[in-house]
């Protein structure tokens, strides 16, 4: 599914061509998303000007004058920036279109994906409120890792991957940092030391800011909102490398799953 890279991908890919736009009409094909998209946003977005686009976490915010339409791309889902008069397709759900023709359209195969409006602080939206830090900002740091994970006994692989404890550390980018950071996926999150954790904290900032320079993993259901796939994952180190020697020192790289997802290792570099 389209993880924090990705997401903040589209969020820079789409945000150029409808900032400061009007929305002058809005088409809801299909309400049954994994929540229902909400009734009457056709007349609540009609004549809104865009001001921003954010993200949060995996979710993207349309900062309008009178609230804030949240956006979840789901397992599946994908935002193109398109001529209005644009040809529908087979899981077209939703349509924004902009002053000059500019169309926002969402499509989502799956309907996992989901859209939500609110006129209140977006951040304290049920959804939001209760996650973690962003790993790539000034508040997502070792010490926080390490002070979380006291007596914790999930491995810490998991323990990363908990959005509560930090945002946006998917499948892929959780095995790629541990890597970095020279911890086994399956130790107890709490065994992992303090200095460990400064490790992992830089290798999840390395590992992120990559993907969003090479413009996201590729992944199956994720192409880009120009229509170019990420190239990112022919650089991945460990991930969907059973069997493979390890790049650095020869190893053999192990594979196991842990909580329902492949999980990878060096069984040299990683202790």
């Amino acid at each position: 599914m389209p993880e924090l890279p990705e997401v903040e991908t589209t969020r820079r890919g789409v945000m150029p061509h409808l900032v400061h736009r009007c929305v002058e009409t809005v088409i809801v094909r299909h309400r049954g998303l994994r929540w229902p998209v909400p009734r009457g946003l056709e007349k609540t977005l009609q004549g809104q000007r865009l001001n921003d686009v954010e993200r949060r976490a995996k979710y993207l915010l349309f900062r309008f004058e009178a609230g804030t339409l949240i956006l979840h791309l789901g397992m599946s889902g994908h935002l193109r920036v398109i001529p209005a008069d644009t040809s529908v397709e087979k899981h077209d759900h939703l349509d924004i279109v902009f002053e000059g023709s500019r169309c926002l359209r969402f499509n989502d195969p799956r309907r996992f994906g989901s859209v939500h409006w609110t006129r209140g602080d977006p951040l304290q939206h049920p959804l939001l409120e209760n996650l973690g830090p962003e790993p790539l900002s000034g508040e997502f740091d070792g010490d926080i890792l390490f002070e979380q994970s006291r007596k914790r006994r999930v491995a810490v692989k998991l323990f990363i991957m908990n959005a509560n404890i930090v945002v946006g550390v998917g499948n892929i980018y959780a095995n790629e940092a541990l890597f970095l950071a020279g911890i086994r996926p399956g130790r107890a999150a709490g065994r992992v030391t303090r200095q460990e954790y400064a490790r992992l904290a830089e290798a999840i900032r390395t590992v992120l800011q990559k993907a969003i320079a090479k413009g996201g993993t590729t992944l199956r259901d994720f192409t880009q909102p120009d229509g170019n796939t990420g190239y990112f994952s022919i650089h991945l180190n460990i991930y969907d490398r059973a069997g493979e020697p390890c790049r650095v020192c020869g190893g053999e790289i192990r594979h196991k799953v842990m909580g329902q997802r492949a999980t990878y290792w060096c069984s040299r570099c990683q202790e």
